[in-house]
């Protein structure tokens, strides 16, 4: 097994079941020294202890590795700022970050309660930027970082029932292009994951022929490849039953209205070629579509002088 990790610092959230388990188990294989963070408790976040992360600990050092666990509240700044500096601590720096913790409260959205949408977003978009803002510092100094963001095809194609963990899961598409953006002169690599796996998180939504194939392990390889030393940034990657995809969001080329066709009836009438894929981008930054689009307003305005 590759050693790939010797001497990096990694924080798994959310470590102590399903793909943080296997995530923190992966990392700690190839020589990571790891923090297992789990608040405990059921899929919906209810309820707390530390003995799943601790469980995963004793599997980490009896493999020759090390961890230590931690029991913080990603959701609370103050119990996320401690959990970092226990690492500090312990090993000295912080050079890896997968944000993992996740809770689900299913319901569609005429029952879904808002107590129950914004606890949602609490742990996944609210714990987040707070584990990832309290590292983001470390890591320009050090000039060094890899952070995962975990998403889902529920927050990119969608899910029926899943408005909460959708929302929540599409905005770490959002977090990780600006982020890429800032860190990119620190060495600090910002990607999403987008897995699918059977975890107490899917339990009852998974047909059982598919949950054999569905291991939270297939998945892990891929975690391991975006914090590599050689990771890439602003990454999409989709993960599970050993198949990797990547996600990308294009533009189509569009079409430019002059004023007097700039009507909802125009837009209907020519939506399909609106919508043509051929010559679609994929745009760098929110500046370069802007970019492009006066670029294309000005060269059909000025043929339009010109005739």
């Amino acid at each position: 097994m590759s050693k790939q990790f010797e001497g990096r610092v990694a924080i798994v959230t959310g470590a102590g079941n399903g793909l943080g388990r296997a995530h923190a188990l992966g990392l700690a294989a190839r020589g990571a020294k790891v923090l297992v963070n789990d608040l405990g408790g059921g899929r919906d976040g209810s309820d707390t202890s530390t003995s799943a992360a601790e469980a995963v600990v004793r599997e980490i050092r009896a493999a020759g590795g090390e961890a230590i666990a931690n029991g913080a509240d990603v959701a609370k700044f103050e119990e996320v700022q401690a959990m970092i500096a226990a690492a500090k601590c312990a090993w000295g720096r912080v050079d890896i970050l997968v944000n993992n913790a996740g809770v689900l409260r299913d319901a569609t959205f005429s029952k879904l309660s808002l107590d129950d949408f914004w606890a949602v977003m609490d742990v996944h978009v609210r714990g987040t930027v707070n584990c990832t803002k309290a590292v983001w510092d470390f890591m320009r100094e050090q000039k060094y970082g890899r952070i995962v963001l975990t998403s889902s095809a529920s927050g990119i194609y969608g899910n029926f029932g899943q408005s909460s963990y959708g929302t929540a899961k599409a905005a770490m598409v959002g977090l990780m292009n600006v982020l890429h953006m800032e860190g990119e002169k620190y060495d600090i690599r910002v990607n999403v994951l987008a897995p699918t796996a059977a975890t107490r998180m899917t339990a009852g939504l998974i047909p059982e022929h598919a949950m054999k194939l569905m291991t939270p392990e297939s998945v892990t390889p891929g975690v391991l490849f975006l914090v590599g030393d050689d990771a890439p940034s602003k990454v999409i990657l989709g993960a599970g039953c050993g198949v990797f995809t990547r996600n990308v969001v294009y533009e189509t080329e569009g079409i430019y209205l002059p004023e007097s066709e700039r009507t909802p009836e125009v837009i209907a009438a020519r939506f399909a070629e609106i919508s043509n894929p051929q010559r679609q981008t994929v745009l760098e930054s929110a500046t370069q579509q802007t970019l492009r689009f006066v670029d294309k307003a000005t060269a059909a305005t000025s043929t339009a002088y010109d005739q």
